[in-house]
């Protein structure tokens, strides 16, 4: 039996990383392979979604069309207005630049899985360090995804996937790590009208490497796998009735008259 996968991504249908998946699955004799991406990057789109307007699709190739929405959009699409019956894995990426710690908030690279382990399809995100070698990357997902196909009996999977920079070992699994970005504002003028305009954010980013994070594992030349969850609900507090957020609201047991 063939393997339906579904490729998407934030770089554009046009993106090397992209492109470097396509080749490695194409040259596995079980893939259906089926690409929907967005036409032009939409790189920190998260999981945004196009409902107040209608979207256009444009086709690249034998099952291969570019959206001009979101990488949400484009997932949504696949599944349920383009493919006859609904992938086994949707893989999104690679990624030109890690998406590694709080970058998954943002990312719509991650969000592309996400949106399929929304609706029980196993969704991974990959992602690689600018100017790396996407084919071997890209042969690593190739494997993963043959080996997750296989896992019929297990609710969907979504994996943040990341590959650094060079030669690498692993994926090896890793809980989240923190990336700190500059809280910075940039003021400038446009030359001909003198408009303000702003840039949000800016380099140096700064990587704390606590060991056995994602941040650690890439930072020593392994590719990191964090398992994700679509149920964001902070148990912790639901559970802890002494907790400063619990004596805020009445407990949750409802009585007859309720």
């Amino acid at each position: 039996m063939s393997i339906r996968v579904l490729l998407t991504n934030d770089d554009g249908i046009h993106a090397p990383g992209l492109a470097a998946l396509e080749r490695a699955f194409s040259s596995s004799g079980e893939i259906d392979l089926w690409v929907v991406a967005p036409d032009r990057e939409r790189s920190t789109c998260s999981h945004g979604m196009t409902i107040a307007r209608p979207i256009f699709t444009q086709q690249h190739g034998p099952q291969r069309v570019a959206v001009d929405g979101l990488t949400a959009d484009c997932v949504y699409f696949g599944m349920f207005g383009l493919m006859p019956e609904m992938p086994h894995v949707v893989v999104s990426g690679i990624n030109n630049g890690p998406n590694l710690g709080r970058d998954v908030i943002y990312s719509g690279t991650v969000a592309g899985a996400r949106e399929a382990a929304a609706v029980g399809v196993h969704g991974l995100a990959v992602s690689l360090f600018e100017g790396s070698d996407f084919d071997r990357a890209a042969q690593s997902v190739v494997t993963l995804v043959e080996k997750i196909s296989r896992m019929t009996w297990y609710s969907a999977v979504l994996l943040n996937l990341n590959y650094p920079a060079g030669a690498f070992s692993g994926p090896r699994l890793a809980p989240l790590g923190n990336r700190t970005y500059p809280q910075v504002v940039n003021r400038r003028e446009a030359e001909l009208s003198g408009r303000p305009y702003y840039w949000l954010g800016g380099p140096p980013i700064e990587n704390e490497l606590t060991p056995r994070t994602d941040v650690w594992l890439v930072d020593k030349g392994i590719a990191s796998a964090t398992p994700l969850v679509i149920d964001q609900t902070d148990r912790r507090t639901l559970s802890e009735a002494g907790s400063p957020v619990a004596t805020l609201f009445s407990p949750t047991i409802l009585s007859s008259e309720e």
